[in-house]
């Protein structure tokens, strides 16, 4: 007799390989602390922006943090991609990557 599809879904495994997992969960560690520091700097900024758009950048920093391990989950092959352009525009308000240090050269 066949079983319903509620009672195989209890039987469902993930079987990616051990380190799959372990690199899923680095990446989203890496991207969620990316977010975080968008939003620190967005904090500090808070003075140089209208009200509107310290809201609006809140929100969709928001939006993404909560479903970052989802991206990371179901992102595919694209996901690099598509949280760095997530990224690269929350950059073109917090200005962050230009605080970074210069490089030391010698």
């Amino acid at each position: 007799m066949l079983r319903p599809d509620s009672a195989l879904a209890g039987l469902l495994v993930d079987l990616r390989p051990r380190e799959s997992l372990a690199i899923d969960n680095i990446r989203t560690e890496f991207y969620r602390e990316e977010f975080l520091k968008h939003r620190d700097c967005l904090r500090r900024l808070r003075d140089a922006y209208s009200e509107c758009t310290i809201t609006e950048m809140e929100a969709a920093l928001g939006h993404v943090m909560a479903r970052v391990d989802e991206l990371c989950a179901n992102g595919g092959a694209d996901l690099d991609r598509v949280v760095s352009s997530l990224l690269h525009s929350f950059d073109g308000v917090t200005k962050l990557s230009a605080w970074s240090d210069p490089p030391v050269t010698h």
